[in-house]
């Protein structure tokens, strides 16, 4: 098992925009069975965001949610990189299509200098595509992830 280090470094966003943030991610997860987190860090030790993305993705154990539809959201803030990742049995639903149009939004909210504003927005997109295909249902439904947000080094 490789030690995979976090922290709460959170100077990134103030403590109003890591609320809206974390309200995002409670308000999408209240209509669907789905999971959202959403890790920053300063840099990308990777040439590809989507292969940190993987590696953290199962350091969180993401691909432990029941339906198979925890997504992650991974944003290297000093390098602008970003990547979704999603696990098999949303993304089957929504296709690749749907995560690049994601990371589009996030890059243009982000050379508009507004990154709490594209994580809010690509968080409440997921959030709709997983209420579409993974529906809230009040008899068996329990938050299998934590919503707080997770910060690397």
């Amino acid at each position: 098992m490789a030690f995979f280090p976090f922290s709460k470094r959170k100077e990134f966003f103030s403590p109003d925009e890591q609320n809206r943030i974390v309200n995002a991610i409670r308000q999408a997860e209240q209509q669907t069975s789905g999971e959202i987190r959403v890790y920053t860090e300063s840099r990308c030790r990777f040439v590809d965001p989507l292969d940190r993305a993987a590696e953290i993705f199962w350091g969180l154990k993401m691909d432990a949610t029941k339906d198979r539809n925890g997504v992650l959201v991974y944003v290297a803030m000093k390098d602008h990189q970003f990547a979704i990742l999603a696990d098999q049995g949303i993304h089957e639903k929504v296709g690749q299509a749907f995560w690049y149009q994601e990371v589009a939004v996030m890059k243009s909210h982000f050379s508009k200098a507004h990154p709490a504003e594209a994580i809010e927005a690509v968080v409440n997109d997921i959030g709709l595509a997983l209420k579409t295909h993974f529906p809230y249902d009040r008899s068996n439904d329990k938050n299998e992830l934590p919503d707080d947000m997770v910060f690397g080094k």
